[in-house]
């Protein structure tokens, strides 16, 4: 499997970014497909996810703001993310795994797959 991830820039407080991961090498449908982030200096942490039975999870501080979803026909799942605040700057990876189940889908270590990672910047 391989991920590839884009569509990280700078951006100012309150602002928009989509995030977009592309997969290949697999059974997409199958596969719960998960976005963490990095910040400097930070653990990794969970951002949200898509399960690939439909149910979607997310982190607390982005939840209402942040938006995952799925496109089958382009083998991509996408993190939409409004309202971006300073402490969204991070670096950005989604990553995969097809034997997730619902109760570790916010656990990095659940994931096999990792893409490189995009980074978001949020400036005042």
């Amino acid at each position: 499997v391989q991920l590839q991830a884009s569509g990280g820039g700078l951006v100012q407080t309150g602002g928009s970014l989509r995030l977009s991961c592309a997969f290949s090498g697999g059974a997409f449908s199958r596969y719960t497909m998960g976005w963490f982030r990095q910040a400097l200096g930070k653990e990794r942490e969970f951002v949200a996810a898509f399960r690939w039975t439909g149910a979607t999870a997310y982190a607390a501080s982005v939840k209402g703001r942040f938006t995952v979803s799925r496109d089958i026909r382009k083998n991509t799942v996408y993190l939409q993310m409004n309202s971006l605040q300073l402490e969204d700057t991070a670096l950005y990876y989604c990553a995969a795994d097809a034997g997730i189940i619902a109760s570790t889908m916010t656990n990095a270590q659940a994931y096999d797959n990792w893409g490189q990672g995009t980074q978001v910047t949020v400036s005042s």
